[in-house]
């Protein structure tokens, strides 16, 4: 890996490499986005077979676009038991972990006579899309259904990308019926996405729809925006390791590889205060590279979004990851848990050597869909919060009223809107008129 000094100089140019990567930034793609959600909002259930016969080369119909329950059975079959044993620990996890989060309704009364509160609903049906292309990850089935499953939703309907012979993976479609998906259908990408915003013939639409994907799936989600909610979207995975002279080389970099291996846009970063452990790291590096299945992979995402920065100090060091804001960020130092408290940016905070990234991808229970390309700066992981709404509650008796409704008068008549003024005028014009 490239070893760079940190500077301010440094700093910046990594942090516009680093916003290269973002789905923003590849409007060629949007045209052809807009025309498939175009589409399938005007011919609905044709337009989503024509794509997935394109694009997947399955030929998906009305009769068999929905996985049944006997597919659901022979998934089962299919999938190591060890496996769905592990899927199973990983439930408990998770769900407990999201349990934590809830929040529930309130309510404030007072003697003269005013209620007011706030009214928490789950959202009602929520679309969790789910990738079936370079790689398939059960893991992320969990951690989308979940939390809304705990949030209270309804209605989960899940999307994802069948084989030619129209399956899909049995180990996605496992940890979807474990997790509580209601629905799961055939369909994958753009179409995937504008079906569950639109609705179609045989696809329901939803209120919001979650899920990592590919380009297409993150540009699609950004089209839709508006006509339904969304979680985010999404741009490549990212490490950050935050490291001193103490920490383990090759503990730092198998973890820096977790995440090089998702897709050539992937980050991977070393921030360190020491030189010596910057050299060990970067030979490490080399070192699995030769004998990891997805070494190509690896390889070009080190060599475009790669960096090793030796820094003068830990609060250099730490002001630079505050920048960044890395979707995950490991603290390896000597004080890992004083370094936490000066972290504000980041989507998911690793402490210590035994806390790699992983066990949070996989099995302690945090949210794994993380905010990307420095967003941590502004939203958090996916959690509970995102399928639930509030309402505001406001209750006012008559009496109550009266005593302020001279004031709302004169507030609605300083900003010209009589009609409002009106409003709360009708109720004590007989009063005043006697």
């Amino acid at each position: 890996m490239r070893i760079v000094k940190l500077t301010e100089e440094t700093k910046q140019n990594l942090l516009e490499d680093l916003l290269k990567r973002s789905p923003s930034n590849y409007g060629e793609y949007e045209s052809i986005v807009a025309g498939i959600v175009d589409d399938v909002r005007a011919r609905r259930d044709e337009a989503v077979f024509s794509y997935t016969e394109k694009f997947d080369h399955a030929k998906i119909n009305a009769e068999n676009i929905r996985v049944t329950e006997e597919e659901i059975r022979e998934a089962y079959a299919q999938v190591d038991e060890k496996l769905l044993a592990v899927i199973r620990k990983s439930l408990v996890n998770i769900r407990s972990y999201h349990e934590k989060q809830k929040k529930y309704s309130w309510f404030d009364s007072q003697e003269n006579g005013t209620l007011l509160g706030q009214k928490i609903s789950a959202i009602q049906k929520v679309g969790v899309y789910v990738p079936g292309g370079k790689a398939v990850y059960p893991s992320s089935v969990l951690m989308n259904i979940v939390p809304a499953k705990v949030a209270g939703v309804e209605r989960v309907i899940m999307t994802t990308p069948c084989n030619a012979e129209g399956k899909v993976n049995p180990n996605t479609l496992v940890a979807a019926h474990e997790a509580g998906a209601d629905e799961v259908y055939k369909v994958g990408g753009a179409q995937a996405i504008a079906a569950l915003a639109y609705g179609t013939e045989s696809i329901p639409k939803v209120d919001k729809i979650v899920g990592p994907g590919n380009i297409f799936v993150a540009l699609a989600k950004k089209a839709v925006f508006g006509f339904v909610s969304i979680d985010s979207i999404a741009g490549p995975s990212e490490i950050l390791v935050l490291a001193d002279e103490t920490a383990n080389p090759r503990y730092v970099a198998a973890d820096l590889l977790s995440q090089a291996e998702h897709d050539e846009m992937a980050s991977a970063i070393l921030i360190t205060t020491s030189q010596e452990l910057a050299q060990k790291v970067s030979d490490e590096v080399d070192g699995f590279v030769k004998v990891l299945s997805r070494k190509e992979i690896i390889q070009k995402s080190l060599d475009n979004f790669g960096y090793i920065l030796v820094a003068d100090d830990m609060k250099t060091a730490i002001d630079a990851a505050n920048e960044i804001a890395s979707e995950h960020l490991e603290i390896v130092t000597a004080n890992p848990f004083d370094v936490m408290t000066r972290i504000r940016n980041a989507g998911a905070i690793f402490i210590g050597e035994n806390s790699s990234e992983p066990l949070g991808d996989y099995f302690a229970g945090p949210n794994h869909v993380l905010p990307t390309n420095g967003t941590a700066k502004f939203f958090s992981p996916l959690n509970v919060d995102d399928f639930m709404k509030k309402s505001s509650i406001v209750y006012y008796s008559r009496e109550a009223l009266q005593a302020v409704h001279k004031d709302i008068e004169q507030f609605a008549k300083a900003e010209q809107l009589t009609a409002h003024a009106n409003s709360i005028h009708v109720r004590f014009e007989e009063e005043e008129d006697c």
